[in-house]
Formats: C-alpha cells, sequence, structure tokens
C-alpha cells in the first residue's frame, strides 16, 4: 500500500515540476506581448474648467460613498428589510432565511416598487443632462421631484410638520417648497412606524401557537420542554398552508403601488 502512495506523491510532483517548467520556458515569450499601464497623475488646475472638472469629481466620489445610504432612505427598502427581520423572528427561524437573502429580497422589491419612479427620474432629468439640454442644476431640481414625491405619498404630516418647524422653515404651500434634506427624515420616521406596525401584526399569530403550546405543556406536566421547540414546526406549517410569503409581501408592494 505504502509502494502505491509514494507513486500518486511522485507523479504529483513531477506534474508540478513539469508545470513550473513549462511556464518558466514561455515566461520569455509572454514578456514580448505589450502590458498595458496605468497612470494616475495630480496636476495643478490652471483654469475654471479644470477647477469645475476637479470639484465635480470629488462630488460625484461622495455620493457614490453615500449610495448605500440614499438608497436605504429614500425608497421602500427600510419597510422591506424590517419586516422580514420581524418575520424571522416571528416564526422562531433568526438564522434562516440569511442576512443575505432577506437584504436581497428587500432589495430586489425595492426595484420593482421602485422602478416607475426612477423611469421618470430618467425621463425628466438624466436623458436630457446627458444630451446636454440643461444644466447640472435643472438636472438637480427635475431628478428631486419624483423622489421627492413618492416620499411625500408614505409621509405622515405629523413627522414632516415635525421637522419643518424644526428647521425653521415657513409654512409650505406643497411638495415642492419642501427641502429634500427634510423629506427624507420625516419619511424615515414615518417607514419605520409603518414598519413596526406591520412586525406587531406578524407578531400575533405566532405568538397565539407559543402560548396554546406553552399551555399544553403545563397541563402535561412537561415544564422542563421549551415551548418553542415543539410550537416551531406548527408555525412553520401554518406559515406555509395560508402562503405567507405570497401575503406579506404581496400586501406590502401593493401598499407602494397602489399610489
Amino acid at each position: 500500500m505504502s509502494i502505491f502512495s509514494n507513486l500518486k506523491y511522485i507523479k504529483f510532483f513531477t506534474a508540478i515540476f513539469l508545470l513550473l517548467a513549462f511556464f518558466c520556458l514561455k515566461m520569455p515569450v509572454y514578456a514580448q506581448s505589450p502590458i498595458p499601464g496605468i497612470n494616475i497623475s495630480v496636476d495643478t488646475a490652471t483654469t475654471p474648467q479644470q477647477v469645475s472638472t476637479t470639484l465635480q469629481i470629488v462630488f460625484l466620489l461622495t455620493i457614490l460613498t453615500l449610495a448605500p445610504a440614499i438608497l436605504i432612505m429614500t425608497t421602500s427598502f427600510t419597510r422591506f428589510v424590517i419586516v422580514l427581520s420581524f418575520l424571522r423572528q416571528a416564526i422562531g427561524t433568526p438564522q434562516a432565511p440569511s442576512n443575505q437573502i432577506v437584504i436581497g429580497i428587500a432589495l430586489f422589491l425595492s426595484l420593482f416598487v421602485m422602478m416607475p419612479v426612477w423611469e421618470e427620474v430618467n425621463d425628466m432629468a438624466l436623458g436630457p443632462y446627458l444630451d446636454e439640454t440643461i444644466t447640472q442644476q435643472e438636472f438637480m431640481d427635475r431628478a428631486a421631484q419624483p423622489i421627492k414625491k413618492f416620499m411625500g405619498n408614505f409621509t405622515r404630516e405629523k413627522d414632516l410638520a415635525m421637522f419643518v418647524r424644526i428647521a425653521k422653515l415657513e409654512r409650505p404651500k406643497n411638495l415642492e417648497d419642501i427641502p429634500i434634506w427634510v423629506m427624507i427624515p420625516a419619511f424615515v420616521i414615518s417607514e419605520l412606524k409603518a414598519a413596526f406596525q406591520i412586525g406587531f401584526l406578524l407578531y400575533v399569530p405566532f405568538l397565539v401557537i407559543d402560548m396554546v403550546v406553552a399551555s399544553i405543556l403545563m397541563a402535561m406536566g412537561m415544564m422542563m420542554m421549551p415551548p418553542v421547540m415543539i410550537s416551531l414546526p406548527f408555525k412553520l406549517m401554518l406559515f406555509v398552508l395560508v402562503d405567507g410569503w405570497h401575503l406579506i409581501l404581496g400586501s406590502m408592494i401593493k401598499s407602494f403601488v397602489a399610489l
């Protein structure tokens, strides 16, 4: 047996040696082919156009850094991810589905909900800006309007009035008079309240199952048996029988798309 194992090792190392010898022999041939180079230089700006371009690049990099926060705070992502997290806790499976799956589901559902808004932004602002028919300031103003309209449909007046009062702004007549930096925190607070309300409603049926199972175990004298261990299969069976994913996700999507 040892002789065969030694032969295997000899063949293995021989193959590695031949591969290394092959690459060493071919290295001069590979070295003759041109290799692209990358040059990065920082020069002094001498014209106002160069200064403007530099500032635009810095602004773009800043926006890319804040892109995850913008995606979370100005879309329906907050409600989806919080409700799905509550659903995991209510069922009793905090690790299934995993965080990656929960974030992925919330991301693509948000993409589905926000697609009409982004198409409007593309038609009103991005397309004309790329065609150089509007200025950068007009692009920012036009792009903010559909997003503000979406957030305004799901923002409570109480939350919006609080931030307007804290910012010491005049009473706005319509959504166009409200700055987007005031609309975003009011929208986030409203979404948090809606998500927690949905989470409370999700907990109720599963809590009833836990209480029933705990009462049955107490009546049978099985006080040392964890009720969660017994109730988990029943909660999973109930969730599957009522088609819970279809009901919950469909209801949340309809709450956004209906408006």
